[in-house]
């Protein structure tokens, strides 16, 4: 098990927010992946638009997950429409 930083920019608004927090949170669960700890960025300005929005709600998980549940995490959670966009970067190794 390894060490990793998620961020991830979600649709703004309350419904879509919570909505994609939700799925995060069941689709790190239904992988095994453990959540150790989760902090709210805020809403942002986003540098370009991302479908179709100029603002996006920002949240970083730090987790420990093994590398390829990890990589077919990111196959299933990058179909959403909630989440805008996300990123992982390994923890630990410099």
């Amino acid at each position: 098990m390894r060490q990793y930083n998620g961020v991830f920019i979600f649709q703004p608004g309350d419904e879509k927010l919570s909505a994609g927090k939700q799925i995060v949170a069941s689709e790190f669960k239904n992988s095994g992946i453990n959540i150790l700890k989760e902090d709210d960025m805020g809403t942002r300005d986003l540098a370009y638009s991302v479908k179709m929005q100029t603002k996006g709600h920002n949240r970083s998980y730090d987790i420990e997950a093994d590398p390829t549940v990890l990589s077919q995490f990111e196959k299933t959670i990058k179909l959403k429409p909630e989440i805008l966009k996300f990123v992982f970067f390994k923890k630990g190794d410099k």
